[in-house]
């Protein structure tokens, strides 16, 4: 079974909306994954994701309000076989946080640019939904 984390800067926007999309994918296709999210700072520990992301990916028919952010931790670069990174600068944050030695893959969602607007700012939660079921869809056929 492969071991997937997504990864933004929160972990109450993008990477729990990437989280749950990609599992359920996965989950219709068949395929068996472990999916899990965080974000590369700590400021929400704990908390649900942010309300208008929740409410966006309800009206998409994804299920949000049981996740709790949560920080990368040095063990999830032992834990998971691929981490996604939902921007380059989460991703150069992944890199910044890598244990000496680890080689675990990390990429961005596979779409165009590789970024995903951080709706917490744009306010742009249905693109970003978009772009991460296009990049989920993309992902899942590559693993």
């Amino acid at each position: 079974m492969k071991r997937v984390l997504m990864v933004c800067l929160g972990n109450i926007c993008r990477s729990p909306a990437a989280e749950v999309v990609l599992r359920d994918m996965a989950a219709a296709a068949g395929v068996v994954l472990e999916v899990d999210s965080c974000g590369t700072s700590g400021w929400h520990a704990r908390q649900a994701p942010y309300g208008p992301m929740i409410k966006a990916a309800a009206a998409r028919g994804y299920e949000l309000r049981t996740l709790r952010a949560r920080k990368l931790l040095p063990s999830d670069f032992t834990r998971f076989d691929l981490i996604v990174a939902l921007d380059a600068s989460v991703l150069r944050d992944v890199e910044a946080l890598r244990p000496a030695g680890n080689s675990t893959p990390a990429q961005l969602l596979p779409i165009p640019d590789g970024n995903v607007p951080d709706p917490y700012y744009t306010r742009n939660f249905d693109q970003a939904l978009g772009l991460i079921e296009t990049g989920c869809r993309d992902l899942l056929e590559s693993l």
